[in-house]
């Protein structure tokens, strides 16, 4: 999987998202880039706990997360506070 499909499927999969997903560390051609880093801006986050955040990204990325993504660190914002302590 591409970081252009995880982002696809992210923001297909919640609500008014922006993702930017990056590998973040050298690929490791064993696992063919498995590992991913994705910042995620969506008001779909306001009034949920980081576990509740997090699980939306989960479920929009699926069942690629049990045989094409290895790992995927997570950053959720909404947009107010994408604004005030985004990257």
């Amino acid at each position: 999987m591409s970081t252009d499909e995880v982002e696809a499927a992210i923001e297909a999969g919640i609500e008014d998202c922006e993702a930017t997903v990056t590998t973040p560390r050298a690929p490791d051609p064993d696992h063919e880039d498995a590992h991913f880093a994705a910042v995620v801006v969506s008001p779909a986050f306001e009034g949920k706990s980081l576990v509740q955040q997090h699980e939306l990204v989960y479920d929009a990325v699926g069942d690629a997360m049990t045989r094409e993504v290895h790992a995927l660190e997570i950053k959720t914002y909404t947009p107010e506070e994408y604004e005030e302590h985004g990257e």
